[in-house]
């Protein structure tokens, strides 16, 4: 078994990783130790995961290097100097995506169709969240607009409840209106995933790795029952 540092393991997300985790030995993962911003961990590991604030994901960067295990960070708004300092890794196996939803990203290739398909429609993409997120716009409604072309002042967001997360991108013309919209109705979702991603990254050679490169390798092995 691969053993695995959660890394702001006090979160919601934390939290239900390492329940995922516990529940699916086939995975071949397990829990060897759970950790906060500014705790002095030394637990040998595999892959530390990180969803914590932006300190806590530097803390889980330096850590994994100390270790030399693998790292996947979902922590979204990080400083611009610590995003490069992640993309020139190549000592250890390192992935970073400000949404490990397969299924975001998927949603986000359809954004980029339908964008061109609609090519002269004014666009605007809105997201909600709940009322404890603290980055706004979200980091997922960043990385679609950047992904679309569509500048910053054309995304909106809205805080309300426990909203787990939803995106809408409307292309909007003087005839007719089109609407996509991706809801996650369950925070699993994006824990599940984050799980599946952990796995499959501890076999990676070293490098950094994004949504793109375990998304070609899902569509490669197409025949696996592998969650979104």
């Amino acid at each position: 078994m691969k053993k695995a540092i959660i890394n702001g393991a006090g979160g919601r997300m934390g939290q239900a990783i390492a329940r995922i985790i516990s529940s699916n030995p086939a995975l071949g993962l397990e829990v060897s130790a759970l950790r906060e911003e500014g705790d002095k961990t030394q637990t040998p590991a595999d892959v530390v995961i990180d969803f914590s604030s932006a300190q806590g994901a530097q803390e889980a960067f330096n850590l994994a290097k100390d270790l030399k295990a693998a790292c996947l960070i979902g922590t979204t708004n990080l400083p611009e100097r610590f995003l490069f300092q992640m993309q020139e890794e190549h000592k250890i196996p390192l992935f970073y995506a400000p949404n490990v939803s397969l299924s975001v990203y998927f949603f986000g290739e359809l954004l980029k169709q339908a964008s061109q398909m609609y090519a002269g429609y004014e666009r605007a993409l809105h997201e909600i969240h709940h009322v404890h997120k603290k980055d706004a716009p979200s980091g997922t409604a960043k990385k679609l607009a950047e992904a679309i072309e569509l500048p910053l002042s054309k995304v909106s967001y809205e805080r309300f409840g426990e909203t787990v997360g939803t995106h809408i991108l409307t292309l909007s013309s003087c005839h007719d209106q089109i609407m996509l919209k991706h809801e996650a109705t369950d925070r699993d979702l994006f824990a599940a995933s984050a799980v599946h991603i952990a796995a499959w990254l501890v076999h990676q050679p070293a490098g950094f790795y994004t949504m793109q490169d375990y998304a070609r390798f899902i569509l490669k092995s197409s025949k696996k029952d592998v969650t979104l």
